[in-house]
C-alpha cells in the first residue's frame, strides 16, 4: 500500500483539479472538473487522464463550449443528427530515458535504455452503449540486453479493449457495467493500479460494474492481470494470478473532497514467493481509507488487515499508510509541502509455517519516485516531499525517502514482488535513504518534458547482505497526449 500524491474520487484519476496550482497530488476533483484541464505532475500522467476512457467530451456537442482548441475537432465526432452516437479519439506518444549505475546496489551491471510507446485509442458512444478500444506499440532502445521484465515492451498488442453498458436504476442513479480488457484504478490506487510510469501498463482481462449516485459509488471487480510478453499480439490473461472484489465510497461533501471508501478485495496468486518460500497463496483484504482536500490542507489515512492461506498455512498480515500536505497558493513560487509514511508488515519468523508479510497485490510502479528499487512489503517508509512552481507550467520537485524492515525476519522486496535480499543474513533494519530531485515543464497543453535525478544511499541491512553501493539513476521524458 502506498500513500502517494494519487486521490482517486468516483473512480476515475484526473491529473489535476486546478491548473498548476493542484498538480503534484492531482487529483481531489469530480471527474468533469478535470476533463480537459492540465497538470504537470513530475510522478504521474502530464496530462488529460491515465485510462482515457473516464474522459467525457460530450460537452463539446454545444457549439458554445468549444474553445478552438485544434484537439477539440477529435474529441467529438458527431456520426448521427441526434448527437447520441459519437466518437473520440486521442492518443499518446512517449519517449522515456533511464540510465543506471550501480543498480541492485552493484548486484547488476549499469545500463541505460529509452521506452518509447505509442498508444491511439477510439471510443464510440452508442447512446448507453460504448465500445473503447486502444492499442499500444512499444519498444525498447539502448539496452544491452532482452527485455526482462513485463515492463520493457510489449510489441504492438491491445491494451485495452472493452464494451460498456449503462442503465438508470433509480433517480440519480446509474449502473454501468464494462466486460475486457481494461486500466482500472481503485479507490487510491493502493492495490490496484495501472502502473503507468513504466513503459507498459498493467492491464486486466474482466468484469467491472459501478452503481453511482451523487452521494456514494459502489464498484465490483473480477480481474485477471494481463501478462505482456515482448513479441507482437501475444499478450495473455495470467494463469496464475485472480483478483476479486468490492469497493464502496461515501462522500461527504457535495464537491467530492471528502469522503470515506470502505472496500474488500481477495487475490489468489498460484505462485507468491515471499522470503519464506514459493507456493499458492489465497488472501482477503479488508480496508478503509478518509480523505480530505480543503484546497490548501490535503489528508488521507488507510489501513488494510489481511487473512488468508499460503502453502496451505494461515497468512495473517496488515497496512496503514498515511499523507498530510498543505499548499501555499498565495506565496512565491506557490510552494508545496508534504510527508508519506507507510508500515506494511513482514513475516517474523521464516521457519514459522504462518506467513505475516503484506501482499500489495498490484501497486503503483512508482512506490518511491522514478528510482524504485524496494516495493511496498516488509517496509517502514517515511517520504517527505517539497514542491515548488518557479514558472508558468514549470515545477520543481525534491523528494526523500528513509526505509526500514518492519520485521527482522524477513527480506526486502522488489516492486514486482520477488526478494531482493533475504533477511535470513542480517538483523539490521535499516535499508536506506533515497533523494530525487525531479523538474517538468508542461510545454503546451498536449506536450509535458521531464527530467528527474536519483540516488539511493544503502544502510546497514543493504551492506551486511551484498553489493552496497550507492544506485545513481537519471531519467528524461517527453510525453505528447491528446
Amino acid at each position: 500500500m502506498t500513500a502517494g500524491h494519487l486521490r482517486n474520487i468516483g473512480g476515475r484519476t484526473c491529473a489535476a483539479r486546478l491548473p498548476i496550482t493542484a498538480a503534484l497530488i492531482g487529483a481531489a476533483a469530480v471527474p468533469f472538473a478535470c476533463q480537459a484541464q492540465v497538470g504537470i505532475d513530475v510522478n504521474r500522467a502530464p496530462t488529460l487522464t491515465i485510462e482515457r476512457y473516464s474522459e467525457d467530451w460530450s460537452r463539446l456537442a454545444d457549439p458554445a463550449k468549444r474553445t478552438g482548441r485544434w484537439t477539440e475537432q477529435f474529441k467529438y465526432i458527431p456520426l448521427d443528427e441526434e448527437g447520441a452516437v459519437y466518437l473520440t479519439t486521442g492518443a499518446e506518444v512517449r519517449s522515456r530515458y533511464e540510465g543506471y549505475q550501480n543498480p541492485n546496489w552493484g548486484a547488476s551491471r549499469d545500463e541505460g535504455y529509452a521506452w518509447n510507446r505509442f498508444m491511439p485509442y477510439a471510443d464510440l458512444h452508442l447512446g448507453k452503449v460504448r465500445v473503447f478500444a486502444q492499442p499500444i506499440i512499444s519498444s525498447m532502445s539502448g539496452a544491452s540486453h532482452r527485455p526482462r521484465t513485463p515492463v520493457d515492451t510489449t510489441g504492438a498488442d491491445m491494451l485495452q479493449a472493452f464494451v460498456e453498458v449503462e442503465a438508470d436504476v433509480a433517480n440519480g442513479t446509474s449502473l454501468r457495467v464494462s466486460a475486457g480488457r481494461k486500466l482500472v484504478t481503485l479507490g487510491a490506487g493502493r492495490f490496484i493500479n495501472p502502473r503507468y510510469g513504466p513503459g507498459v501498463p498493467q492491464a486486466f482481462d474482466g468484469v467491472e460494474a459501478t452503481m453511482a449516485g451523487a452521494t456514494r459509488q459502489v464498484t465490483a471487480v473480477y480481474l485477471r492481470p494481463v501478462d505482456p510478453l515482448p513479441d507482437d499480439f501475444d499478450d495473455r490473461r495470467s494463469r496464475q494470478k485472480a483478483a476479486w472484489g468490492l469497493h464502496a465510497t461515501q462522500w461527504l461533501n457535495s464537491r467530492r473532497s471528502r469522503g470515506i471508501d470502505v472496500y474488500y478485495l481477495g487475490l489468489r496468486d498460484r505462485r507468491a514467493v515471499f522470503d519464506q518460500g514459493v507456493g499458492r497463496q489465497v488472501v482477503h483484504s479488508l480496508g478503509a481509507r478518509i480523505f480530505s482536500d480543503s484546497g490548501s490542507w490535503y489528508w488521507n489515512v488507510e489501513g488494510a488487515f489481511q487473512k488468508g492461506t499460503f502453502a496451505g498455512r494461515a497468512n495473517s498480515a496488515w497496512g496503514a499508510a498515511g499523507e498530510i500536505g498543505h499548499r501555499f497558493t498565495d506565496r512565491a513560487l506557490k510552494p508545496e509541502v508534504s510527508v508519506t509514511a507507510d508500515v506494511l508488515s513482514g513475516d517474523r519468523d521464516p521457519d514459522d509455517p504462518r506467513l505475516g508479510t503484506f501482499n500489495p497485490m498490484f501497486p503503483n510502479g512508482k512506490y518511491l519516485g522514478a528510482l524504485t528499487p524496494v516495493g511496498p512489503r516488509n517496509l517502514i517508509r517515511v517520504r517527505p516531499s517539497v514542491v515548488i512552481r518557479p514558472g508558468a507550467g514549470v515545477q520543481v520537485s525534491m523528494t526523500g525517502a528513509a526505509l526500514w524492515r518492519y520485521s527482522k525476519g524477513d527480506g526486502v522486496y522488489a516492486m514486482p514482488g520477488f526478494v531482493l535480499r533475504s533477511g535470513r543474513d542480517s538483523e539490521a533494519r535499516f535499508i536506506g535513504t533515497q533523494v530525487e530531485l525531479a523538474a517538468a515543464w508542461q510545454a503546451t497543453p498536449e506536450l509535458n518534458l521531464s527530467v528527474s535525478a536519483s540516488l539511493f544511499d544503502p544502510g546497514r541491512f543493504i551492506r551486511e547482505t551484498g553489493p552496497g553501493r550507492v544506485i545513481r539513476m537519471m531519467g528524461a521524458m517527453a510525453n505528447f497526449r491528446f
